[in-house]
């Protein structure tokens, strides 16, 4: 269906926006690694429940009188059947670096170990990275890569820790020894209370200016395990007490408005565990919130 058929039709969906549009601003790609997870699950089915969602969303905001209409290439899904983080590295950075004209590159995961090589398409040299996740993944990478240890890698890898925030960490869903490393390296820790007690939107913005100041280009990774688990089921990681859903979508707004964000990831999302479609509702309302963020700049 063409946008003036859909229009015709007084119903224009997200996923009208989406095609082979070479010239676009914005590009879409699929990363479903599922491979070496610490939590077994399907992550890998994430990217194609992500776009079957999207024709049940309006281009129509109703809140703010908007009407998106930033047009999206879809740059197809990286093959990652079977691959291991470590295998899974070239492949899913050259795809997110073959985008780097454009303003925005929007990766859909899989498990949390399409980070890193998400950071590296924007170079290690002048990015900085801010992550929504409950958990620090700041595990060892002495029994191999894995979606618990990323943030690890990339500091092994020589990205500076000051460079990184992570906003969201959840009591007792971590160690003392990830904390006491997380701060020996620099990187800023902002924990869920914060973000309840001043707002999610509120830390993700102080933290986005904080980078600014330090570097050229922002990756974003939402690790959506970072949302309360009785509003989001569908990530094995996420915890009574996460972030709130509206707060997520508020905070996704601001980070898709910011200048220096040039790429994001939605990570640990696992269409298996759904209830009722709500995690791969959630997921297409982040996206919405993202486009409608990208377009205010």
């Amino acid at each position: 269906m063409t946008l003036e058929d859909s229009d015709a039709l007084g119903w224009r969906s997200v996923a009208d926006l989406i095609g082979d549009c070479p010239d676009a601003a914005v590009a879409l790609i699929g990363a479903g690694l599922n491979e070496r997870s610490l939590t077994p699950g399907r992550c890998d089915l994430g990217p194609k429940a992500f776009r079957a969602v999207l024709p049940r969303f309006s281009t129509y905001d109703v809140e703010t009188g908007g009407e998106l209409s930033t047009r999206v290439h879809d740059a197809g899904d990286v093959a990652l059947k079977g691959v291991s983080p470590a295998d899974a590295f070239g492949p899913v950075r050259d795809a997110a670096a073959a985008q780097g004209t454009r303003a925005l590159t929007v990766l859909i995961g899989g498990n949390n170990a399409i980070t890193r090589p998400g950071v590296h398409a924007l170079g290690l040299e002048r990015v900085g990275v801010l992550t929504l996740d409950a958990h620090f993944d700041l595990r060892d990478t002495d029994q191999g890569l894995t979606n618990g240890n990323p943030i690890q890698a990339l500091l092994e890898d020589g990205l500076d820790g000051r460079r990184i925030s992570q906003v969201g960490l959840a009591p007792f869903a971590n160690t003392k020894r990830a904390h006491e490393k997380a701060k020996r390296a620099g990187i800023a820790v902002r924990t869920a209370r914060e973000c309840r007690d001043e707002g999610l939107a509120t830390v993700v913005g102080q933290e986005l200016w904080r980078l600014s100041e330090l570097c050229e280009v922002i990756y974003v990774d939402f690790d959506i395990d970072v949302i309360d688990r009785s509003q989001w089921p569908a990530s094995p990681g996420a915890r009574p007490g996460g972030v709130s859903v509206q707060d997520f979508f508020d905070a996704t707004r601001v980070i898709g408005a910011h200048p220096k964000v040039r790429a994001v990831d939605l990570t640990e999302y696992d269409p298996s565990l759904e209830i009722g479609d709500l995690g791969s509702l959630t997921a297409g309302r982040w996206f919405c919130e993202l486009l409608a963020g990208f377009e205010a700049r």
